[in-house]
C-alpha cells in the first residue's frame, strides 16, 4: 500500500479544503500534521468501518473525516480554516483491529508524502 495525501493549498483565513488519501479498505486511517518547527500532532482518524471517527480537540467542530471504501478513499474536510492549521499533512494507515490509540502515531505503519496546507491570515 502506498498512501499519497492531496488536496492541500495555499488558502485564506475561514477557507475550506478537502484532502485525499487512497488506502484501501483494510486499514483504519489517521490524519496528522507538522508545522514548521514543531511535532507532528495527531489530527483525526476513522475506523476501518468508519463507525468510529476520533478528532484532535483543537480541530474538533471544524474537521470532518470520512471515508469510501468503494473507491478506496479516505477524506479530511477542512472547514473554517486558521492560519494555526499551516502544516504538511500526513495520511497514515493501520490495523483494522479496534483500539484505543487511534491518536498516537505507533498506531500507523504505513505513511504517506504528505500534502501542504497554508493558510493565510
Amino acid at each position: 500500500v502506498q498512501l499519497q495525501a492531496s488536496g492541500g493549498g495555499l488558502v485564506q483565513t475561514g477557507a475550506s479544503l478537502r484532502l485525499s488519501c487512497a488506502p484501501s479498505h483494510d486499514y483504519s486511517v489517521g490524519w496528522f500534521r507538522q508545522a514548521p518547527g514543531k511535532e507532528r500532532d495527531f489530527v483525526a482518524a476513522i475506523r476501518w468501518d468508519s463507525r468510529g471517527m476520533y478528532y484532535a480537540d483543537s480541530v474538533k467542530g471544524r474537521f470532518t473525516i470520512s471515508r469510501d471504501n468503494a473507491k478506496n478513499a479516505v477524506y479530511l474536510q477542512m472547514n473554517s480554516l486558521k492560519p494555526e492549521d499551516t502544516a504538511v499533512y500526513y495520511c497514515a494507515a493501520g490495523p483494522k483491529n479496534s483500539g484505543h490509540n487511534y491518536n498516537t502515531e505507533n498506531r500507523y505503519y504505513i505513511w504517506g508524502q504528505g500534502t501542504l496546507v497554508t493558510v493565510s491570515s
